[in-house]
């Protein structure tokens, strides 16, 4: 081939280039100026959002006015594609349904090959946390060695402080579970330094090891003057370090279930997982009717002076027929856990009877 030839043909080659990049600016910029010749291309046409029945909207927006508190609700109907919401966008407590988002990013650096379930770590008294921690009596008999996969477990079944943060640790800390959050697009969702950091911080104290053992952590706290832990305690409840938007909790369980975020073998795993969950026995799962499932995780926070900073309900529920959805129920009670409990089991009951009543069940 000459010179000439291979000049004329790398022309052609980068001509051809520039028309494409200029089409694709095109494409990704509507208001980008059109080349010499060239037509904008019909947008993408996009189906309209499905709008949620409005019974129930209506009657989880009346659950949500009428709590004793604030509640943010929000339902996906994974099988009809839509949304149903109340004060869903903004901020509450997560507590410790925060682990979901640490147990994601573990099984997402599963799928990595970054690490295995099977890796073994060994805890001892510097990973104590605080408030409930089962594995704490393993530790305190000479350290304790597990894998991976057990804390991950134990995390979201027990909701185990110190599991969760030997987990969280092992796999790149609170900034890995950021960057995860962040790279997955979950949305409204943050991730604080871990129980040992968030829990001290609510209660006006910085942290110290030595809350670890005993009743340290209750003795120092109690110590603190009244003002100063009710002002540490509402800077929380009205911008908390953990906060997140029932919306994008339920938008991010329903891309979990569809295999959006994981493998498939990681999302089953999880999901097997969150169904084993022990805690919130009065929450969502005693509202449920036979054949019912609900894979899930809760979340409760500290108590001031009898106002609680976070209860929540978060997971899939599905239905016998296998129709699922996402939910996201979370609260700041004005006096009592119980009331929570009960809204939390109402939103549950009005799904459940929405389903059947469109279904004719």
């Amino acid at each position: 081939m000459t010179s000439v030839s291979y000049r004329f043909l790398v022309g052609i080659g980068l001509a051809a280039s520039a028309s494409l990049a200029s089409s694709q600016s095109v494409r990704n910029d509507p208001l980008a100026p059109l080349p010499p010749g060239a037509v904008r291309p019909a947008p993408a046409v996009q189906p309209p959002p499905r709008i949620a029945p409005a019974s129930l909207r209506d009657r989880l927006a009346a659950l949500g006015r009428s709590f004793n508190g604030i509640a943010g609700i929000s339902v996906v109907s994974l099988n009809e594609s839509w949304q149903a919401d109340y004060n869903a966008a903004r901020l509450f407590p997560q507590q410790s349904c925060s682990k979901l988002w640490v147990a994601i990013t573990a099984m997402d650096a599963v799928d990595k090959g970054r690490i295995s379930l099977d890796d073994r770590v060994t805890l001892n008294r510097s990973d104590l946390t605080l408030f409930h921690q089962p594995i704490r009596d393993k530790i305190m008999g000479g350290g304790h060695t597990t894998t991976l996969g057990s804390l991950l477990f134990t995390a979201i079944t027990e909701s185990d402080n110190t599991a969760n943060d030997k987990l969280m640790r092992s796999i790149g800390g609170p900034e890995a579970v950021r960057t995860m959050i962040e790279a997955k697009g979950l949305g409204s969702i943050r991730f604080y330094d871990g129980e040992r950091a968030l829990q001290s911080k609510i209660a006006g104290l910085i942290w110290s090891q030595s809350y670890s053992f005993g009743d340290a952590f209750y003795k120092a706290r109690a110590a603190l003057p009244a003002s100063v832990r009710r002002s540490s305690f509402e800077r929380y409840i009205s911008d908390p370090y953990d906060g997140a938007a029932p919306h994008a909790v339920a938008l991010s369980l329903a891309r979990l279930q569809k295999g959006e975020l994981l493998s498939r073998a990681s999302t089953t795993r999880l999901l097997s997982i969150m169904g084993s969950t022990k805690t919130g026995g009065l929450r969502v799962r005693a509202a449920l009717k036979p054949g019912w499932e609900w894979n899930h995780k809760t979340g409760t926070g500290q108590n001031f002076q009898g106002r609680v900073g976070g209860i929540n309900d978060i997971g899939i529920l599905t239905a016998p027929d296998g129709t699922k959805y996402a939910m996201a129920i979370m609260t700041i009670p004005n006096k009592s856990d119980g009331e929570a409990q009960e809204l939390m089991r109402n939103v549950a009951r009005t799904v459940i009877a929405e389903h059947e009543a469109r279904r004719g069940s």
